[in-house]
């Protein structure tokens, strides 16, 4: 029961996290594509009003123009609309998902004994160390560097290395599967903080002194843009950091630290040439693809790195054909790597491996977890071999008989 309640709450954080997410990246994005894409207004009145950018767009029928002011408008609105709880809510909801899955179950999830052998308090302790680490050196750079000569360029190398360090770290310490996680939370955490300690009290600062009749100082609004920025460009490699714990090949890869690295820069290449497409297309300038086809040759690179090996039989022409597999070798594999977690006392997924009907019945999920997947048995807990997933393998693909 306890593990069903769980499934239940790890299923409904992650619809509401989903949720909460896509509205965040959502709004980020069209911000981004906003500001990139205004044009110097035409009309003197709207210059004389103080809009540095306007835009007309069409959408659901209808036609929009949206308007930027350089610092601040003349009068403010009585009516504003902040867009912040997408971001607090995605972080809220990721952290309980986070808690739920791995923190709950650090001893399964967090460790991989073969990988660094301690005990669970030290993981969770050192996971949300990790959280905290990241958002206070990648401030201190920003802090430090952002606001110097090429400060952009030097922030951006060195929150580059730290990630790096970071990645690296996390796969020498953590199973692959929450290394991978933790790198992407350890970033999404910055973007959440970016907002919840620069932005909104950047904006909260501007709005004070407009209601109060004091001129604006425009540092708020330039810092809220640099970690806006940031953001954007994080985004991308926090979501393949997010979604790699569904890809064993991922994260059980020689070097894994190197996998994820690349993974996210090529995102972060991505990201930044439809920045900078925006910004080409409003200034009527060719637009460039070159940062997109470095970050797709880097993935092209990363599949040709990662593909699987041909095995003896398949190098070898003249190789005998293999021997069909008996279900007696397929129990014997299952028993001994899967049952410790499937069978009537532990049922874990609700899923039951102890009888050859149970086998049988959940062959798919065998093939798809174990062989096409390899994310179980978890962390390779009950080191099941390669030579034992090709046994599963070639009986789910005999049609997996039962017979003797």
């Amino acid at each position: 029961m306890e593990a069903y309640l769980l499934d239940w709450a790890n299923l409904l954080l992650r619809w509401v996290h989903v949720i909460t997410a896509i509205a965040w990246i959502g709004s980020s994005f069209y911000f981004v594509f906003l500001d990139n894409s205004l044009t110097p207004p035409e009309d003197p009145a709207l210059r004389d009003k103080g809009v540095g950018g306007e835009l007309w767009a069409v959408h659901g029928g209808g036609f929009y123009h949206p308007q930027k002011y350089l610092v601040s408008p003349k009068k403010l609105p009585e009516h504003l609309h902040w867009f912040y709880w997408e971001s607090y809510s995605t972080w809220l909801t990721g952290f309980a998902l986070f808690t739920v899955l791995y923190l709950f179950n650090a001893g399964t999830f967090l460790i991989d004994k073969s990988v660094f052998d301690w005990s669970p308090m030290a993981a969770i302790g050192t996971a949300l160390g990790f959280l905290a680490t990241f958002w206070v050196v990648y401030d201190v750079i920003c802090r430090a560097f952002g606001q110097k000569k090429n400060g952009d360029l030097i922030v951006g190398v060195g929150v580059f290395a730290f990630v790096v360090f970071a990645a690296w770290l996390a796969c020498q310490l953590f199973a692959g599967r929450a290394a991978f996680l933790l790198v992407g939370a350890m970033m999404a955490t910055s973007m959440s903080a970016n907002v919840f300690f620069w932005i909104i009290p950047g904006q909260r600062t501007v709005v004070a002194q407009l209601r109060a009749g004091q001129p604006v100082e425009a540092i708020h609004g330039q810092r809220a843009k640099q970690r806006s920025v940031h953001n954007t460009y994080f985004t991308l490699p926090v979501l393949i950091a997010m979604l790699s714990n569904h890809y064993g090949w991922l994260y059980q890869a020689p070097h894994n630290w190197l996998v994820l690295v690349l993974f996210m820069l090529a995102g972060a290449l991505i990201r930044h040439s439809f920045v900078a497409r925006h910004k080409q297309l409003a200034q009527g300038k060719p637009v460039s693809w070159v940062h997109a086809i470095a970050g797709t040759l880097i993935l092209v690179a990363l599949a040709v790195w990662l593909a699987p090996k041909p095995s003896a039989a398949t190098a070898q022409p003249t190789a005998q054909p293999t021997a069909a597999v008996t279900f007696a070798e397929v129990k014997a594999v299952v028993d001994q790597r899967c049952v410790l977690c499937h069978n009537a006392q532990v049922q874990n997924k609700n899923i039951q491996l102890h009888t050859p009907e149970l086998i049988k019945q959940n062959a798919q999920a065998i093939y798809q977890q174990a062989v096409v997947l390899k994310v179980m048995p978890m962390n390779n807990a009950t080191q099941i071999t390669d030579a034992e997933r090709a046994v599963l393998k070639r009986w789910f693909e005999a049609g997996a008989p039962t017979a003797p």
